[in-house]
């Protein structure tokens, strides 16, 4: 098997050795569905002609996540987090609710949890609270926390030492902060994924980071349907788009897009254990 995929830069189809994808963070109950003109196969039939082998759908909101899991469960190939993203939190997070939804079977991460303080800095507190809670969860559960955090270096690294995120281990995904701040996170053990925002004309100092950090260490995402890559920008979201995310980083690493798709696929499987065992089912 071969995969065709595009260039990052080009409109050209190169032929490459087995290569498979693994988008690690999308939200597949936010496409829009009827304005892409697309069935919820359909877009999953397009990740898979592009080799994305896996996808992870990540929950926002507790009150959501029921409707998410049952809308994937058909299929084998995306797994789904449980949590409260920290701009959909309306009250205090139900630690309990949290606890008990987020130990079913099916569930391989605790998130989307951490803090914005860029879009909603008023609610700092109950931003804290909640990501305290996600924390304790994931440790109790012992699954990987999905971290996202804007403009909140100081206080989410802070909170990571402060209650032990390393015992859960886990990812700061869509990660646009500062080297500083990803060698913090290295350094408790977590793992940093990149998105398309990494091929935008002003990710410059973005695409700087990304060249210093190990690719071990590395995830790529959609965060579908948000965020479009180029050559796709203006357009939704779709976990198809992954390969060109991949490209872009590898572009950046300077490595092959073969070594790109193994490493990053071999470091997802190793974070979400319970993932790799319903690709080994599948």
């Amino acid at each position: 098997m071969k995969l065709h995929t595009r260039c990052n830069n080009c409109d050209a189809v190169n032929e490459f050795e087995v290569i498979l994808f693994v988008d690690s963070h999308c939200h597949l109950d936010r496409l829009e569905l009827d304005k892409l003109g697309l069935t919820l196969q359909q877009v999953l039939d397009n990740a898979r002609q592009r080799q994305v082998e896996h996808l992870l759908c990540v929950s926002v909101s507790l009150a959501e996540y029921p409707a998410m899991a049952e809308l994937v469960a058909p299929f084998s190939e995306v797994s789904v987090s449980c949590g409260e993203h920290p701009l959909h939190q309306t009250d205090s997070v139900d630690a309990e609710l949290l606890l008990q939804l987020a130990a079913q079977q099916q569930v391989v991460a605790v998130g989307e949890t951490g803090l914005d303080y860029f879009y909603n800095p008023d609610s700092k507190l109950s931003q804290q609270d909640a990501f305290v809670k996600h924390i304790d969860v994931a440790r109790q559960l012992q699954k990987p926390l999905i971290i996202h955090t804007r403009d909140a270096r100081a206080d989410t690294i802070a909170l990571m030492k402060a209650h032990a995120a390393a015992d859960a281990g886990g990812v700061l995904h869509c990660f646009t902060e500062n080297y500083e701040m990803a060698k913090a996170a290295l350094d408790l053990g977590f793992y940093i994924s990149l998105s398309g925002i990494m091929t935008f004309r002003n990710a410059s100092e973005l695409r700087e980071v990304v060249r210093k950090l190990p690719l071990d260490r590395l995830l790529i995402e959609t965060d579908a349907p948000y965020l479009a890559p180029v050559p796709h920008r203006g357009k939704t979201n779709q976990p198809a788009y992954v390969t060109d995310v991949a490209a872009a980083m590898a572009e950046i690493k300077a490595v092959s897009l073969v070594e790109l798709a193994q490493q990053t696929s071999a470091n997802f499987y190793s974070l979400f254990p319970l993932a790799a065992a319903k690709r080994k089912a599948a």
